[in-house]
């Protein structure tokens, strides 16, 4: 069978166009479902659910909090004895430049003081792994909160310092 050649677009353009005619074809309101509430969504009463109350850290936790701030002022009290003699050799270094002795020794000194800060920054971390632990499991934050607030203010004071103490070397 052979076909006319002007025939050809009509039946190419046919082909085509036939899928999309089911498209026009129009639905009957039975064929969808209605949209009323149904009997099982209409509200029969309300959720209330039980009050909250925090329970509280347990014991080991709160220890645990207490101890993390003793490390914490424990070493911010061996920050402050090491910082006279890094003061005292951060001033003999000033001016004399970048890679000299006392710039040297200076460093290292400061880097004596960065060492104690690391470690109360490590009871601070360690403080906010306790005050998250307890804020997910829905337990009183307070209590933690309480010893968190002065290491992170020693922890700034110390940082203070040492930015102070580095710029003073440059």
């Amino acid at each position: 069978m052979t076909m006319q050649p002007r025939l050809l677009p009509v039946f190419a353009a046919s082909l085509v166009l036939l899928p999309l005619l089911g498209a026009c074809a129009s639905a009957g309101e039975d064929d969808y479902p209605s949209l009323a509430i149904r009997e099982a969504e209409r509200d029969t009463g309300a959720f209330q659910p039980p009050p909250y109350v925090p329970t509280y850290p347990a014991p080991a936790a709160v220890a645990g909090a207490q101890g993390f701030a003793a490390q914490a002022r424990e070493a911010h009290a061996a920050f402050l004895a090491a910082l006279p003699a890094a003061r005292a050799r951060v001033n003999t270094a000033r001016g004399s430049g970048m890679g000299s002795d006392a710039w040297s020794v200076a460093q290292v000194a400061v880097a004596t003081l960065e060492g104690h800060r690391a470690r109360a920054m490590i009871a601070l971390v360690e403080l906010d792994r306790i005050y998250v632990d307890a804020g997910t499991e829905g337990q009183e934050t307070a209590g933690v909160q309480d010893l968190r607030g002065p290491v992170e203010a020693l922890v700034a004071e110390e940082n203070a310092i040492v930015a102070g103490l580095l710029g003073d070397l440059r």
